[in-house]
């Protein structure tokens, strides 16, 4: 008699939309994250920062299961990404990610580009998504670019297009790891000015970033890492005025 299915727990707004319990990260037998625990409420942006070789980026990857734990729970919503029958494809349904590079298929438009995952992935139907993803490209400022590939666009404005084609997959959460790290300087405004528009709308986001002031500016909750270890965290309003660990205020005494 085959076992009676367990449907997943039904997720309320009122819980996390993530939650990682004691999280640990190791790559042979080095220790990368070492017990991280963090809760982030829907519509809330969340920054990380920290030390290069911290942990930041494996700590998000491993939020969107591109890392596996090693040990320790994540949650988004009703999925435990963990799970060794996690479905990746629900999981991409409800996380989307944008990485330091733009990974543009380059023989690909900018139009081509953000619709390629809902027509091959999902399998919707193309006349809705080529509507939808015009549409996501007017709202990254880039309505003119449709035919354009990434060649033939700036640094900022092929980001600008990996984050439309994230937002393809209609995800509930956005991670963003360092994606103005390999922008010239006067292109991460363009950027940072739509990570700033999605937030505001509501979008939860959760930024591993270098950008103090746009930190302070957009973030609900600061979380800094060293070590593979939450130091500390708190609201922008008293981490960055009032932080208590020596580690966090040299660190932020060369960085601000």
């Amino acid at each position: 008699m085959a076992a009676p299915t367990v449907s997943p727990p039904v997720w309320t707004p009122d819980q996390p939309i993530v939650q990682l319990i004691d999280v640990h990260k190791s790559f042979g037998s080095f220790e990368v994250l070492k017990g991280v625990s963090f809760d982030v409420k829907k519509g809330e942006v969340i920054c990380i920062i920290g030390p290069s070789g911290s942990g930041k980026s494996t700590l998000i990857r491993c939020i969107n299961a591109l890392v596996p734990v090693s040990s320790g729970t994540i949650r988004v919503e009703n999925i435990e990404v963990a799970d060794p029958k996690l479905d990746k494809l629900a999981l991409r349904r409800k996380v989307g990610m944008v990485f330091q590079q733009y990974n543009l298929f380059p023989h690909k438009t900018a139009l081509q580009n953000v619709m390629m995952a809902p027509i091959h992935v999902l399998g919707q139907d193309k006349r809705e998504v080529e509507e939808r993803a015009r549409d996501l490209l007017k709202k990254v400022r880039l309505s003119g670019k449709e035919g354009s590939y990434p060649g033939e666009l700036s640094g900022g404005q092929q980001q600008r297009v990996a984050i439309a084609r994230s937002l393809a997959m209609r995800p509930d959460v956005m991670l963003f790891d360092e994606v103005t790290a390999a922008l010239d300087p006067e292109t991460v405004k363009e950027v940072l000015v739509t990570i700033r528009e999605l937030a505001e709308e509501g979008m939860t986001c959760l930024l591993v970033t270098h950008e103090m002031n746009f930190a302070r500016d957009i973030a609900d909750h600061i979380y800094f890492t060293d070590r593979g270890v939450i130091v500390e965290h708190g609201p922008p309003a008293t981490f960055f005025t009032a932080a208590s660990d020596p580690r966090t205020r040299e660190f932020l005494s060369q960085v601000l």
